[in-house]
């Protein structure tokens, strides 16, 4: 950034859990500076701009209105980002959109269009590419380290309580949330799987609602997957699992095994006697049975730089929009596939 460029004015949308990860990492990265937080519950975004020592809006054409603000981060229920990001475009704010872009993949595509059309720049927070482990996984796997890749799996098999749904208006509803473990616990999993891998192409599923009253969505799932390099592999998601486990990516190819537990990479290669463990973090294990347990900022923040460097520069970031359909379709043939009961190609999600 160039010394007579001005810091972007951040402002941030809903201040539920999520938004003070991103706030914290607003705070840290020099291209942005935290400007204002909206919330329509006055009480909550008061308490959340006092924390911040920022400006508070309950009426959101008055927070869009606001001279200092350049970027509208969306942190609201998944099925609201569309109308929120599509008011933010149009007031020429560029948009940034915690996991995932929206429910369906028909709505990201609007909110795309929204944004292309008023000239504003679009990036969803997908911070687990931004784990060094998770960085260095994929470079194993782009130099093909592991060779011809034969089989890519994941699961995330974590645990939430009744209450977290009961307590909720919007989790586990098919309006707001647009599923359940799937596409909110799940699609950081998804988003790394079809990214080692480079997407997938089909999909065939089964789904099940099993240990949480009166939820709308599934809490169990389990998808075969074809991806588009040949492989075969599985993908299993819930909140029913007690105790909770790390959520896992396993790469099997013709040289070797790379597996991610939590945030550690694990690797067993063909030229190496021994599987050899990087870190030693456990804090997914932690987020296994609790939203944000373990989580810190660092991730967030560090995607944050890569954003604001794309916005300065106007070139793509890490992750775009159209970047984020691809776990979203594959989300919504998962989900599809269940409810037919017939296998979905991805490709006539995303046509």
């Amino acid at each position: 950034m160039s010394t007579d460029q001005k810091p972007y004015g951040i402002g941030i949308v809903g201040c539920g859990n999520i938004s003070e990860t991103h706030a914290e990492a607003i705070l840290k990265t020099a291209k942005g500076r935290l400007v204002a937080a909206h919330s329509r519950t006055g009480t909550t975004v008061e308490a959340f701009c006092d924390q911040f020592d920022i400006a508070s809006f309950t009426s959101y054409e008055e927070f869009l209105r606001n001279p200092e603000l350049d970027i509208v981060v969306i942190c609201t229920p998944t099925g609201t980002h569309l109308d929120y990001g599509k008011s933010a475009a149009e007031a020429g704010k560029h948009v940034i959109v915690e996991k995932p872009i929206e429910i369906t993949v028909e709505r990201g595509n609007s909110l795309i269009e929204s944004c292309n059309r008023n000239g504003v720049n679009l990036a969803v927070i997908y911070q687990s590419r931004f784990i060094d482990d998770i960085k260095h996984m994929k470079e194993l796997v782009d130099q093909e380290a592991v060779g011809n890749i034969v089989m890519a799996s994941a699961s995330v098999k974590w645990f939430r309580s009744q209450d977290y749904y009961s307590d909720s208006s919007w989790r586990g509803t098919f309006e707001l949330d647009g599923g359940g473990a799937v596409i909110n616990q799940s699609i950081h999993t998804i988003d790394l799987l079809q990214w080692f891998v480079g997407g997938v192409k089909t999909v065939s599923a089964f789904k099940g609602t099993f240990t949480h009253a009166d939820m709308e969505a599934e809490d169990n799932a389990v998808a075969c997957l074809a991806f588009n390099n040949g492989a075969i592999g599985v993908f299993e998601a819930s909140t029913s699992i007690t105790p909770p486990q790390e959520r896992t990516v396993e790469i099997n190819g013709s040289k070797g095994t790379l597996l991610l537990e939590g945030d550690t990479l694990h690797k067993k290669l063909a030229d190496q006697q021994n599987p050899e463990r990087e870190d030693e973090s456990d804090d997914e294990a932690a987020g296994a049975s609790s939203p944000l347990a373990g989580m810190t900022f660092q991730n967030h923040k560090n995607q944050y730089d890569a954003i604001l460097d794309a916005f300065l520069n106007d070139t793509p970031p890490v992750v775009s929009g159209e970047d984020s359909l691809q776990s979203l379709a594959i989300v919504e043939a998962l989900y599809q596939s269940a409810d037919e009961q017939k296998p979905v190609h991805i490709k006539d999600i995303l046509s």
